[in-house]
């Protein structure tokens, strides 16, 4: 293979393209090479959120201390995205549609793509509202006005011009729009180091208070971006080889992670930097810094880096509503009218400031998503692959092979998800919430499962005699 195909995809119909088997298995003949794959998801990794993520750990917990929470993040995400990837390119499947059999069920799994799409709709929240903070910024229109609304919901139109060909249109964005984030990123520190004093590590001080809780409040950052970075992974990761091994998915994470963590700390050091002559919510908002830093550039630049990556959450987005409503309403329209369908949540949402309430909101999801998770991690690599209680390929997924409701899946999640809001509740301290709940769910799914003798993977009609003899297979 020439290094040119290895960052191609390879040959399919614009069908395909469009629908990217959203309700289907990969096939084999059309999974990418791990570079073309990487290349997709440097839209995710340079994404403006995480300047915000950095320097809000800084201001946080400060310096050494933030390494604590950002390691926990690099180190898991790795963890994490090599196991879901590997389970998602072996099968083929999205995380949505390979929760129907791994412990949720049809309807039970609709449910959860619901949660994940929740995700996706606040991420493309988040970035398009630092771009309608940068152009109001620069133009002096009020954030929250009409024009302020039309502003996002404008710019939110022409990003899913850029991702109605899926995979393919992405591969092309990125092979352009790096680049030109590199050149205008080096313009913003050239311009910091000119009108500012750089702020050196020493500098990166935390302006909290409260010491141990807030680094349990940096930690639970961390935990819920670690396990979405995982989980995003997999979006892509079922185009991968179905021969991938561990070593390449863990590529493919740390290809994306290490230009992620090079954003981090540079959010990290401008937030140090501009703190003390804007504030903490000036210096952590991408849309302010850059358009200070470099004018009617930094408008520009702000625009193409939003654009790179909320075409990744559109894209997510409509994979995982589309097999979400294929179930529940037995409606498919086609994967690219689910992205007008994140656009409009968004638009939403945005003229109605949920923007105001990010602590709540990772913390609902964290809790939310990061149970989900780990409870098809210990599905498919505890409960089939090492109990034996379920077949260990070719997942069931398909309506007629799975329940409706796994009550497995549902349980652990319901007594997981209980746990965690007493934490949102303020019962106990919110910052242990996501960290309690992910690790109750998968505990409860697997006792409930081993006691069940994995009854509740298949329809009840089904024969006894449904495991094949791939789930007694090595690894």
């Amino acid at each position: 293979m020439s290094i040119r195909e290895s960052f191609r995809g390879p040959e399919a119909s614009i069908d395909d393209q469009i629908e990217s088997f959203a309700v289907e298995r990969v096939p084999d003949n059309k999974r990418w090479p791990i570079p073309a794959i990487s290349l997709v998801l440097l839209g995710n990794a340079t994404a403006m959120f995480f300047f915000s993520f950095g320097a809000q750990q800084t201001f946080l917990v400060g310096w050494p201390t933030m390494l604590l929470p950002i390691g926990y993040f690099f180190i898991g995400a790795i963890l994490i995205g090599a196991l879901t990837m590997r389970m998602a390119s072996r099968e083929g499947l999205s995380q949505s549609l390979i929760s129907r059999g791994l412990g949720f069920g049809s309807r039970g799994a609709a449910l959860t793509s619901f949660i994940y799409a929740v995700n996706f709709v606040y991420y493309f929240l988040f970035e398009g509202t630092i771009v309608s903070h940068a152009i109001a910024y620069y133009f002096h229109i009020p954030i929250d006005s009409l024009a302020g609304i039309g502003i996002f919901a404008l710019i939110g139109l022409v990003t899913i011009g850029f991702v109605w060909r899926g995979m393919y249109a992405m591969s092309t964005l990125q092979k352009w729009g790096f680049p030109i984030f590199v050149g205008l990123l080096a313009w913003a520190l050239i311009s910091l180091g000119s009108h500012h004093d750089v702020a050196g590590l020493s500098q990166w001080n935390s302006t909290a208070t409260g010491g141990g809780a807030a680094l349990w409040t940096a930690m639970s950052f961390a935990n819920g971006q670690m396990i979405f970075q995982g989980l995003m992974a997999t979006d892509y990761g079922r185009f991968a080889s179905t021969k991938i091994r561990y070593r390449g998915t863990a590529t493919i994470m740390l290809l994306e992670l290490i230009p992620m963590f090079v954003i981090i700390f540079l959010g990290a050091m401008l937030g140090a930097s501009l703190v003390g002559s804007f504030g903490e919510e000036k210096a952590q908002d991408p849309g302010f810094v850059f358009v200070h830093l470099m004018g009617l550039l930094g408008v520009v630049f702000v625009v193409i880096t939003q654009i790179r990556i909320n075409v990744m959450n559109l894209y997510g987005g409509s994979i995982t509503l589309s097999s979400g409503f294929d179930v529940v309403a037995g409606f498919r329209p086609g994967r690219p009218w689910w992205m007008f369908g994140v656009w409009l949540f968004g638009v939403i949402f945005y003229a109605t400031n949920v923007i105001n309430h990010l602590g709540t909101f990772l913390a609902v999801t964290g809790v939310l998503t990061n149970t989900w998770v780990l409870i098809i991690l210990a599905d498919y690599f505890i409960c089939r692959r090492w109990l034996k209680l379920g077949r260990a390929e070719d997942i069931e997924f398909h309506e007629h092979e799975v329940r409706e409701w796994n009550p497995c899946g549902l349980l652990s999640l319901g007594l997981a998800v209980f746990v965690g809001a007493l934490g949102i509740l303020e019962v106990y301290p919110v910052a242990y919430a996501s960290f309690i709940s992910m690790f109750l769910g998968p505990i409860i799914h697997v006792i409930l499962t081993k006691m069940t003798k994995g009854r509740f993977y298949t329809p009840a009609h089904a024969t006894t005699d449904r495991i094949p003899s791939t789930a007694t297979s090595g690894n």
